[in-house]
């Protein structure tokens, strides 16, 4: 059995930590704000830890960080960098800005720590389900090394070549993602307002190239009156668009639909509803 560290059990990162844990591993975990996913996890046969220093005692194998941006990433990693093995691998799930994961790289290897950058595409579902999409950056080594704990929770996974690859290419994901959520939530306003059978419309989307993923998620849920079908929250769009803007820089037409759907999910926090998820903004007035 391999020593798992795991920060970040939330959204995302339960269900992940779910699946290392049932896959025969030994599972650590430290808490954050919000104490249910811990608990759930806990109640399943993970070992809470109470701070980070805690987390050298337990001889870990791999270190699995899921956090919500980069400046966290990093004050991690510096503290991270000065209590772990070098034995340690750590895969960080982070959606970084463009140089984010570079930076932090950096800093564990001041220290001679591994570190494998492995932003993911699905939702909390697909993490439960262990069939997520992992976008890999490291060395050929490394990769090597994270192989068989990524197998634990990615359906697929793809290395992009060193660290900074796999952010670029999960932020460009996440253009395509957001994107077309925003443009999912316009479109269900505009018909609902025009009276038009939801039903229906959803069948007829669905028949043409604009059927995808969101769309299928947003829609499965809101005909069965559930407004939580697209489970990422408005300010971490804005967070992941901001990113994606700086990343495009130099297109200017591409940064400039960034920078209308980040308006549109800055609105949703100014109005103070930052904290719900992308689908039930299409209730919000």
């Amino acid at each position: 059995m391999n020593n798992v560290g795991f920060i970040g059990v939330g959204y995302m990162g339960y269900g992940i930590a779910k699946n290392i844990l049932t896959k025969n591993n030994n599972l650590f975990v430290i808490a954050n704000k919000n104490r249910k996913p811990i608990e759930k996890i806990v109640s399943k046969g993970a070992k809470e830890v109470k701070t980070l220093e805690e987390f050298r005692e337990k001889q870990l194998n791999v270190l699995v960080k899921c956090v919500t941006n980069t400046p966290i990433a990093k004050e991690i990693a510096t503290k991270l960098s000065k209590i772990l093995d070098k034995t340690t691998l750590i895969i960080d799930i982070t959606t970084h800005n463009k140089t984010g994961s570079i930076e932090t790289e950096k800093i564990y290897r001041s220290s001679n720590i591994n570190y494998v950058e492995c932003p993911v595409m699905g939702g909390p579902a697909q993490a439960e389900e262990g069939i997520l999409g992992g976008i890999v950056g490291a060395t050929d080594n490394n990769f090597k090394l994270a192989e068989p704990y990524l197998r634990l929770f990615c359906k697929n996974y793809f290395h992009f070549g060193s660290v900074g690859m796999g952010a670029k290419s999960k932020l460009l994901n996440n253009f395509l993602t957001l994107g077309n959520a925003a443009l999912i939530n316009h479109m269900t306003i505009a018909a609902k307002k025009f009276g038009l059978d939801l039903q229906k419309f959803f069948d007829v989307a669905k028949l043409g190239s604009g059927n995808s993923a969101a769309l299928n998620r947003i829609f499965d849920a809101l005909l069965k009156n559930d407004l939580t079908g697209f489970k990422f929250t408005a300010i971490n769009s804005v967070k992941d668009l901001s990113y994606i803007q700086d990343l495009l820089k130099e297109f200017p037409e591409a940064e400039k639909i960034a920078e209308d759907n980040k308006n549109y999910f800055q609105k949703a926090v100014d109005d103070g509803y930052g904290e719900n998820f992308i689908s039930e903004l299409i209730a919000k007035k």
